[in-house]
């Protein structure tokens, strides 16, 4: 299979929710990595998503990295044909924190700050997932599903609700310790 673009990570903490139950779609997402490395250069980045009031404008939304050009690569090449496509570029400091017990991480961007924790790691699984709608590439990796998670949001904790597959095909809720995307 020949690839025009790709994406590969370190220390991956991956959580996808509702806040609350009957929304179609996660209105969570903080999926973020303490490295990630493109064609364009490597940095702490990922993605964010936080719409808690169904019908309302996201309060942060966006491709975030201390790496402008590597935000900017995740758009037009990984996600094209998405609705993540247009997402705008936002500037983020990104923190991660792994134990035996638990991951974290923890998200400064737009004059908030994100903190998720996932615990309850189930055992570390090879996976291999086929590209979808959402996820127009290849996934391959090493993950461990995480029975519990919780996030604060300036603060101030978040009720959860994790659905059972995530948008990537997996747990919603996912600590992921390498892996690669590819189209």
């Amino acid at each position: 299979m020949s690839i025009s673009n790709w994406m590969s990570w370190e220390a991956g903490v991956d959580l996808a929710a509702l806040t609350e139950a009957g929304l179609s779609m996660p209105n969570v997402i903080v999926h973020v990595a303490r490295m990630v490395h493109t064609p364009v250069g490597s940095g702490p980045a990922g993605m964010i998503l936080f719409a808690p009031e169904a019908g309302k404008p996201p309060m942060v939304m966006g491709f975030i990295s201390t790496n402008r050009k590597v935000a900017e690569y995740f758009g037009p090449k990984i996600f094209a044909g998405t609705p993540f496509e247009k997402a705008p570029v936002l500037d983020a400091t990104i923190d991660i924190a792994v134990s035996e017990q638990f991951v974290s991480a923890q998200v400064r961007v737009g004059g908030h700050v994100f903190e998720t924790r996932l615990g309850k790691l189930g055992a570390m699984e090879v996976i291999h997932r086929t590209p979808a709608a959402m996820t127009p590439f290849v996934q391959q990796g090493v993950e461990a599903a995480a029975g519990s998670a919780s996030l604060t949001v300036d603060g101030k904790e978040v009720k959860l609700i994790l659905p059972p597959v995530g948008l990537g095909g997996g747990s919603a809720a996912v600590w992921a310790p390498s892996g690669v995307y590819a189209r």
